[in-house]
């Protein structure tokens, strides 16, 4: 297993290389001038130029992008072009918040997603499994956009239960922190609750059919005993890839959430910073995450030998 991760962890490095030279010629080629966003449209062509050499943008885009790997390596990623703040000082304030979204809205998938679709599966065909089913379609339609100005509306303005934006770190008042983190939670962890969902009920549909599953009930062992001993181990390893995969998906889905209810988390922090044509924290915050990814992926692959123990790497 140790040689395993060490493969794979040199495996990530070129997909990280590719990967930020896409996303930095990308970047290059956003229209505009980041000059003009930093000192305004009245600055005047010295003013301008004299900011592009400060700034480095007057260097060829090879020997810039040459000078951002060397910084990563180096644990630098680089200062803000507006408030000249270390980029790694403000993606570590608006990890935190994004950081919890996350950890709630799995936890959903697992705990909710899960057994849902455990019911679904036992119950086949009756009218639990088409609940749940249109359910699951209704999450996976609606768009977090939308999800996120229905909740504030009906339990924020309406109910007037929970507030409709803002964040308060667990730190400073956990009970507010819960009030806060409630409805972008939720927003986000409806998707990943109803893909889970499906895919559990999928899987041990199929793993019914396993001629171990119709030995284990030759044998007289209970219903219950067959469905969570036996199915549900052998039946949650694709569940377990589909949520590595829905991780990227949540990231993408936190930078629409977080703008809607105003949580200073990634999110927010990659949109403003597009807006503001701060290159250094959009490179820096969109590699993080895409190394985050990364990695959940590789803990993926851990987690199915434990699940499993006929696979071996």
């Amino acid at each position: 297993m140790t040689g395993y991760l060490l493969r794979r962890l040199l495996q990530l490095l070129p997909v990280v290389i590719v990967v930020s030279l896409v996303l930095f010629l990308l970047l290059r080629l956003m229209p505009g001038d980041p000059t003009t966003e930093i000192l305004g449209q009245e600055a005047t062509a010295e003013d301008r130029a004299a900011l592009r050499a400060e700034l480095g943008l007057d260097t060829p885009v090879t020997q810039q992008f040459a000078d951002w790997i060397t910084g990563i390596v180096t644990g630098d990623l680089g200062k803000s072009w507006l408030t000249t703040e270390p980029v790694g000082g403000m993606i570590g304030e608006r990890l935190a918040a994004t950081v919890e979204l996350g950890i709630i809205a799995l936890l959903m998938a697992v705990f909710i997603g899960i057994p849902a679709g455990v019911l679904a599966a036992v119950r086949r065909r009756t009218k639990t499994d088409a609940a749940l089913n249109s359910l699951s379609v209704v999450a996976l339609s609606a768009p977090h956009f939308y999800v996120a100005a229905l909740l504030i509306l009906v339990f924020g303005l309406w109910l007037r239960l929970l507030p409709p934006s803002g964040y308060v770190p667990f730190t400073e008042d956990p009970i507010a922190n819960l009030e806060h983190i409630v409805l972008p939670a939720v927003t986000i962890g409806s998707t990943m609750v109803a893909v889970t969902m499906r895919q559990t009920r999928a899987a041990l549909l199929a793993t019914f059919s396993e001629d171990y599953i119709r030995t284990a009930e030759a044998t007289g062992l209970s219903r219950r005993r067959i469905v969570l001993v036996y199915a549900l181990r052998n039946a949650v390893v694709p569940v377990v890839t589909v949520l590595a995969l829905q991780v990227g998906a949540l990231m993408s889905a936190t930078v629409v959430t977080e703008t809607v209810f105003t949580v200073p988390g990634m999110g927010t922090l990659i949109v403003d910073s597009i807006f503001d044509r701060d290159l250094p924290v959009v490179q820096g915050a969109v590699l993080m995450v895409v190394v985050f990814v990364l990695l959940v992926n590789l803990l993926a692959d851990i987690v199915y030998a434990w699940l499993d123990p006929r696979i071996t790497y």
